[in-house]
């Protein structure tokens, strides 16, 4: 059955958007009287009927509601946005799809982009999530400073790490992440961190953690993070 998204849906009527209706519609042919899913990327599931099938506007009349219940974890990745848009909405549709919480477009002293528009990222993870039935819409915030980041009392509470390893630090993530938790994980620009930022990490309590043997592009890296942490709760 078509999973459709729609934001403040309510019962007992739901009004697509004019990209949804379209889709519904001129690509799909569905017609008066069919089913379809709704999701309002807030863990509502609805069940509906098509009452008024306008490629603009469609109505649709709720049969039931479903509430999922969320995980009982939340991933969050901190990631230096690459210099090519194209890595990070592959990262993002990927990510999406395995599951995740928030994303923070982090800028470190070495970032190839100081900045990074997010409305195709959010198309990315609204399609993702249609795709992968994903009931929970994951959030994107832009234009967070590093040393704001790892300073900022919204992750108290949380398992933080940085991707990380020297002579000195090796634990690899799997061994150090405990399930049922927040995590947050930071990686790093292709030019990696600067010392004095790894540095200030440490102080803030973030754990270095390695995410393997191979040397990582960062938007494999935030792709592999975001895996382990399913796995580590699976």
């Amino acid at each position: 059955m078509p999973l459709f998204f729609q934001e403040n849906s309510k019962a007992p009527t739901i009004t697509l958007s004019s990209d949804e209706s379209k889709h519904l519609i001129r690509v799909l042919r569905q017609k008066t009287g069919d089913e379809v899913q709704v999701t309002d990327g807030e863990g509502n599931l609805f069940h509906c009927k098509i009452s008024n099938p306008d490629p603009k506007k469609t109505e649709l009349a709720v049969i039931s509601t479903e509430v999922i219940e969320p995980d009982n974890f939340e991933i969050h990745l901190a990631i230096s946005p690459t210099k090519s848009p194209d890595r990070m909405e592959w990262m993002v549709e990927k990510i999406t799809e395995i599951g995740f919480s928030k994303l923070y477009l982090m800028k470190s002293q070495h970032s190839e982009r100081s900045f990074l528009k997010t409305e195709r990222l959010e198309k990315k993870v609204i399609s993702a999530c249609k795709q992968s039935k994903q009931y929970r819409k994951p959030s994107i915030e832009s234009d967070w400073n590093f040393q704001d980041l790892i300073k900022s009392s919204d992750f108290e509470g949380f398992q933080k790490f940085i991707a990380y390893v020297d002579e000195n630090h090796q634990n690899h993530l799997f061994d150090v992440a405990l399930p049922g938790n927040k995590y947050l994980i930071l990686i790093g620009p292709e030019g990696d961190f600067d010392p004095s930022e790894i540095e200030d990490a440490f102080e803030q309590g973030f754990a270095p953690v390695s995410l393997g043997k191979s040397r990582l592009r960062t938007e494999t890296a935030g792709l592999a993070a975001v895996q382990m942490l399913q796995v580590v709760n699976r």
